[in-house]
């Protein structure tokens, strides 16, 4: 099994929240120990963190543990191993006063061409254009 921290619209709420894929695996709402910088970035809105430690804010989000099928799920929604796409790293987070270890989906910010906002502590943005909606 696999912890996987999400910050964006993988979110309960959010467009790319599989309710199947991931309600299940929820564990509860979580944060990172250490700042990371969370950017509305890209020509359709996406969040994205960028792994540069140590700048912008510590990123609350939401933890799930998931197995290995799930997890290539979540690599394929996040283009993991595409050009453009984001990467796994793994990150510290807290839940419940508890440290644990997760992943967490990052860029770098030379593969992204537009900064819209950030940083950010809490992705609430609504002006994401999910893949089915893109021209």
């Amino acid at each position: 099994m696999h912890h996987v921290f999400v910050y964006g619209t993988l979110k309960r709420g959010f467009v790319n929240h599989d309710p199947i894929l991931l309600s299940p695996c929820f564990v509860g709402e979580a944060r990172s120990v250490i700042a990371y910088p969370m950017m509305v970035a890209g020509p359709w809105y996406s969040p994205v963190v960028f792994d540069e430690p140590g700048t912008g804010h510590p990123i609350h989000g939401e933890l799930y543990r998931v197995n290995d099928t799930t997890l290539a799920e979540l690599d394929r929604i996040e283009g993991v191993n595409r050009t453009g796409g984001y990467r796994r790293i793994l990150i510290a987070i807290e839940i419940l006063g508890e440290k644990l270890d997760a992943w967490c989906y990052v860029k770098d910010r030379v593969d992204v061409a537009i900064i819209h906002d950030g940083p950010l502590q809490n992705y609430e943005d609504a002006r994401y254009v999910p893949r089915n909606l893109r021209s």
